[in-house]
């Protein structure tokens, strides 16, 4: 797009209008970015440091693709001293590690004034995010819910609250049945108050699952609490499924 204007200027002594133009450039591609995944994402909190680093990141591959140009030696340089630095930050989320990509790969066409490739890559980034905002592979924004439940050893509670999960969720999956170690369980059953159960007689269970719909975790923890015996409940609830 903009090759004549740099028809002067090479990889090895860069213009300041081709620099000028490059830094604009990437950082005007990366801002459809930002404002593509702010209007794709629906996550309740917004990472408004994310979206700046996507901003920035662009601008700086930029620079650094630049300031590397055509040389060997420059390019072997710049990656000793990247190395020295640590990168601890984490993205856990697969999608936000696509668009910081996407920012990177923005600045990088730029910097090797690719300008057209830049611009066709990032125009068909975003609209293969919106478009995958509207399919069925979209965050529907379900709930998932991590059930821990502490229940007699004697009688069919277990079955009654599966089949309450049944109902609730989508999905379900038992994880973990924990019982007390005998050795402990005698001795927290003779210092704990006589009024509290015998440790020997209940176990624990620990189940995930996926909710129908918004509205039923009122009505799955009310379920929960009408059912005679349980000795314990914890119910969490998190937005999406788990991080990879």
């Amino acid at each position: 797009m903009f090759e004549f204007l740099i028809t002067q200027s090479n990889t090895e002594n860069p213009t300041i209008l081709s620099i000028t133009i490059t830094v604009l450039f990437s950082f005007f591609l990366a801002s459809l970015i930002v404002v593509t995944y702010e209007w794709t994402d629906r996550s309740v909190q917004r990472p408004l440091y994310f979206l700046q680093s996507m901003a920035l990141i662009s601008i700086v591959a930029a620079t650094v693709m630049q300031a590397i140009g055509d040389s060997l030696a420059r390019g072997l340089g710049m990656l000793g001293a990247l190395a020295i630095i640590r990168f601890r930050t984490r993205l856990n989320n697969p999608r936000n590690m696509a668009f910081m990509f996407a920012a990177l790969a923005c600045g990088i066409a730029c910097g090797v004034f690719g300008f057209t490739i830049a611009l066709v890559g990032t125009v068909g980034f975003c609209l293969a995010a919106f478009i995958l905002h509207f399919s069925p592979l979209a965050d529907s924004g379900e709930l998932t819910g991590r059930l821990r439940v502490t229940i007699p050893r004697e009688g069919n509670l277990q079955s009654e609250i599966e089949n309450l999960l049944r109902k609730y969720a989508a999905a379900m999956e038992l994880e973990q049945v924990r019982f007390p170690r005998l050795r402990s369980a005698r001795e927290i059953s003779e210092e704990e108050n006589q009024n509290e159960p015998d440790p020997e007689t209940w176990y624990d269970l620990d189940y995930t699952f996926r909710l129908k719909k918004h509205h039923l975790r009122s009505e799955l923890a009310g379920a929960l609490k009408q059912l005679p015996g349980i000795l314990d409940l914890r119910l969490r609830f998190n937005k999406g499924a788990s991080d990879l």
